[in-house]
């Protein structure tokens, strides 16, 4: 890990298309500005692992593939 200490209005720089700003510092709490091209996902990491969570339920849960089943069941009449 890299750990760099920087002051309001300070860049960091991630590659060519990266740009990190800080903002504001507030009591215990910085303010950051990401600059990154549209494909680049950035999340918080309590977002980030809430999104993973739910993706490995999904993938692991066999009642939405039961459900999915019994909708395109051949129904007899």
């Amino acid at each position: 890990m890299l750990i760099l200490s920087r002051k309001i209005n300070e860049k960091i720089k991630i590659g060519e298309d990266i740009t990190l700003s800080i903002i504001e510092i507030k009591a215990d709490q910085v303010k950051i500005g990401i600059d990154a091209p549209k494909e680049v996902k950035v999340f918080r990491q309590e977002v980030f692992n809430a999104i993973q969570n739910e993706n490995l339920a999904a993938a692991t849960s066999t009642e939405s593939i039961e459900s999915l089943s019994n909708l395109f069941a051949k129904k007899e009449f």
